[in-house]
Order: C-alpha cells, then structure tokens, then sequence
C-alpha cells in the first residue's frame, strides 16, 4: 500500500489523469505540484491523507477548489496553494499584499478547520480563533463581466487631456502661478559644506 506518492512536473492537466488515484485509498501524502491544475480538479475520496500540495498550478478559484477538498480529504492538516492565483503572494504578484495573503489565510482555515500548516506556515491559534469569527466574510470576491459592456475600439485611445490639447500641431502653452515660493530659509542642504568648498 502506498502511503506517499509524488505526481510533481507531469502536466496533467486533464481530470482522467488523476483518476487512477481512486486506486490509492490509504494515500497519506499526495505532491500534485507544477501540473497545470486548474478549477476542474477532482481527487477521488482520500480519507487518510493528510498532506496535499498543489504549488504553481492554475487554480483560480479557492472556494470551490476549498469545498471539494473538505468532502473528499477529511483528515486533511497540511495543504499548500503558493503559486496558484487563488495563493496571493506579494512575490509573484505586484498587486497583492500581505493584508490579501492575511484574508487569504484566514478564509481557507474558515474552510479547512482542522489545517495544521498552511503553505508552509503554522496555523497559529489566532489565526484559528480568527477565522472562526471572520472568516466566512474573507472571501475575496471578483466584479462579474458585463455583458452590455462597450469594448473601446482600437482607432479610440484614452487620454485625460482635453480634446483642444490633443493636436500637436496647433499647441498652445500654458503659463500658471505657484502660490508657494521656497526661499531655503530652513534648508539643511548646504549645511556639510565649507565656506571655502564653495
């Protein structure tokens, strides 16, 4: 019986690749890292596993990826997502920040109480004591596309200066006044240099 099994870097990115899982019903620790995973995942029921890490996959959606986790590995105590845009990092992407890592945290352990370590973090206890009281409202949710929305057509390019300014070839400058004037009075700019340097 296998207790550990190791499916990193084979790109499976079809739900029939990981049905021959099924066969392994005593599997305590399954590594499901770069594979291309994305929100069709479905594992078989794994009742004894307790280590998942599905790092640098396409997964996008975690309350739904969280929720199917939650029927099919309940014994789950380690998952680790990094990598996957439903993991944000502030090391792969520039738009988010520990705060949304923090939301993040929080709402998987709402999901998955029973978590141990989550990406290679310990759960603490206050993060566990949060998540019971916040968690459910830390769902980071995405404004639907609009179907009635106009797509800009590409002759039309955006720009926040007036219509009048948008011809280079008639320019008109423009001369405005600056109420504040600096004088240096309190300058400190100037202070390591010698009389005789200058």
């Amino acid at each position: 019986m296998e207790k550990y099994l190791s499916l990193s870097g084979n790109h499976s990115s079809n739900k029939r690749s990981l049905e021959g899982l099924s066969a392994f019903g005593s599997l305590e620790e399954l590594i499901l890292d770069n594979n291309l995973l994305g929100n069709d995942l479905v594992l078989p029921g794994l009742p004894r596993l307790h280590t998942l890490t599905l790092n640098k996959n396409q997964i996008t959606d975690l309350e739904c990826l969280l929720d199917h986790l939650a029927k099919v590995t309940p014994a789950l105590e380690y998952l680790s997502l990094l990598g996957n845009v439903a993991c944000p990092n502030e090391l792969v992407s520039l738009e988010k920040d520990e705060e949304d890592y923090k939301r993040y945290r929080c709402f998987v352990l709402h999901k998955l109480p029973n978590l141990k370590f989550l990406d290679a973090r310990k759960v603490t206890r206050q993060e566990r004591e949060e998540a019971l009281v916040r968690g459910s409202f830390m769902k980071v949710v995405k404004p639907k596309a609009s179907s009635d929305r106009v797509t800009a057509s590409p002759e039309h390019h955006y720009t926040p200066l007036p219509s009048a300014s948008r011809d280079l070839t008639n320019h008109r400058g423009v001369l405005g006044k600056c109420r504040y004037v600096y004088y240096g009075k309190n300058s400190e700019g100037n202070r390591f240099i010698r009389d005789d340097q200058l």
